[in-house]
């Protein structure tokens, strides 16, 4: 069964980090996908469309925007 909580981060970016740490604490299963913000994947432009930033957390295929 896939996880229902997806988190776009950058192992290098504070706010990734500080987003995982929450899920932990928390005891949300999460499943991690590493981005490359240079070379930006196709699923984070794909849920991201306005800032194409990280973190970027998706739950049930929906992203949920810090606007």
């Amino acid at each position: 069964m896939a996880k229902e909580v997806k988190l776009f981060g950058m192992s290098a970016s504070p706010f990734s980090r500080s987003v995982e740490l929450a899920l932990k604490l928390k005891g949300i299963p999460y499943e991690y996908i590493e981005d490359d913000l240079s070379n930006k994947s196709h699923s984070l432009l794909k849920y991201n469309l306005i800032n194409k930033k990280v973190p970027l957390l998706v739950h049930k295929e929906n992203p949920l925007q810090n606007h």
